[in-house]
């Protein structure tokens, strides 16, 4: 379908107005779709599916575009159309569990950085001689 079939099924809908137009292709009222064209409103399922009977000399029904409005509207604006949607419903976000406090390790990468953390986090000291512990936390003198 392409745009020239829309811009058909909207002159159409221009020639008999509205409301005949809807009762001849069996289309009810949508005004949650609404394709803007020219300053002037449309149903957008009635104008696509009279389109798609331009293109391929079969109506599309109502019935075809209940289920897939979104992936239809895709559709016309990709044809250059502009069409507004309903209004999505605000969704309540469930509260958010606290997470658990993550512990993770100081990493110093600078001379500035490691002064810091060596001020915050003072050495650990061998109970027995009181010596400064190496990393590996095991006392070189008293092992």
């Amino acid at each position: 379908m392409t745009r020239q079939h829309v811009l058909q099924a909207i002159a159409e809908h221009d020639t008999r107005g509205g409301e005949q137009f809807m009762e001849v292709y069996g289309f009810e009222p949508s005004p949650a779709w609404t394709l803007l064209h020219e300053g002037r409103e449309y149903d957008a399922r009635a104008v696509l599916g009279v389109a798609h009977r331009f293109a391929t000399g079969r109506l599309a029904t109502p019935d075809e575009f209940s289920g897939d409005m979104p992936g239809a509207v895709a559709i016309l604006r990709k044809r250059g159309f502009e069409v507004t949607e309903p209004a999505s419903p605000v969704r309540a976000t469930p509260p958010r569990a606290p997470r658990s406090p993550r512990t993770t390790a100081v990493r110093t990468r600078t001379p500035a950085a490691r002064a810091v953390a060596a001020r915050d986090n003072p050495p650990a000291i061998c109970p027995t001689c009181s010596m400064t512990l190496p990393a590996t936390g095991v006392c070189d003198d008293c092992s």
